[in-house]
């Protein structure tokens, strides 16, 4: 392995293993969400909310199927490729989750104002992976976690225009997240990609009933 392919520690096969058995539950429901919610919104929802659910829907599944590909590749030029679309596609997932959140309340310039914000942060983030590939990594986790918690600074329109239960379930989901990144530093510990992912399935489920309640209105 040369020395500019980093990929962390090497996992044991346990490790793989239990790791893909969560990114495979993972972009199992994904699939079947998504779809779901494509189809219940092409049904009962505005044209506004349809490209929504599609935004989500893709984002989604594309960030959960690309994780799978990138940590179950060996180590490799393609692995150094890959990490770069893994990398990305988080600030995708964060955008696209965002997306039928404030959509919800469109007619609020703020609400519009953070939709666009967040895009432009997801392509910068994007650009900073693409063209720095394993540098600024610690830069990238605090823009991550920056996205996902810029929702704060529109509490009050996106409390107003969504119900509670779906205002909860985000922040949960967001706690999730959050607390998964311990997981995603602690390299030394073993499981702890599996573990993280663990998280990131299991927020990425909470935010998706927050969606599908934010649809119900």
């Amino acid at each position: 392995m040369t020395e500019p392919f980093r990929f962390g520690r090497p996992y044991d096969f346990h490790e793989l293993v239990a790791d893909g058995i969560v990114h495979g539950i993972g972009v199992v429901f994904a699939l079947v969400g998504a779809t779901a919610l494509i189809f219940y919104a092409s049904v009962w929802s505005s044209y506004a909310e349809l490209a929504a659910a599609w935004v989500y829907g893709l984002g989604l599944v594309g960030a959960l199927a690309v994780s799978f590909t990138y940590n179950m590749w060996p180590h490799s030029r393609t692995k150094w490729i890959l990490r770069r679309f893994d990398h990305s596609a988080i600030f995708v997932l964060i955008a696209a989750t965002y997306t039928p959140f404030l959509v919800q309340g469109a007619e609020d310039g703020r609400m519009l104002a953070l939709l666009a914000a967040i895009w432009l942060f997801a392509a910068g983030g994007i650009t900073l992976k693409c063209l720095f590939p394993g540098r600024y990594d610690r830069l990238a986790i605090l823009l991550y976690l920056a996205m996902g918690w810029s929702g704060a600074l529109a509490f009050e329109p996106i409390s107003q225009a969504l119900p509670f239960v779906t205002v909860l379930l985000i922040v949960v989901g967001g706690v999730l997240y959050s607390a998964g990144v311990v997981f995603h530093v602690w390299e030394r510990l073993r499981f702890q990609n599996a573990i993280w992912h663990g998280f990131v399935v299991a927020a990425a489920a909470v935010h998706y009933s927050a969606v599908v309640t934010a649809f119900s209105l």
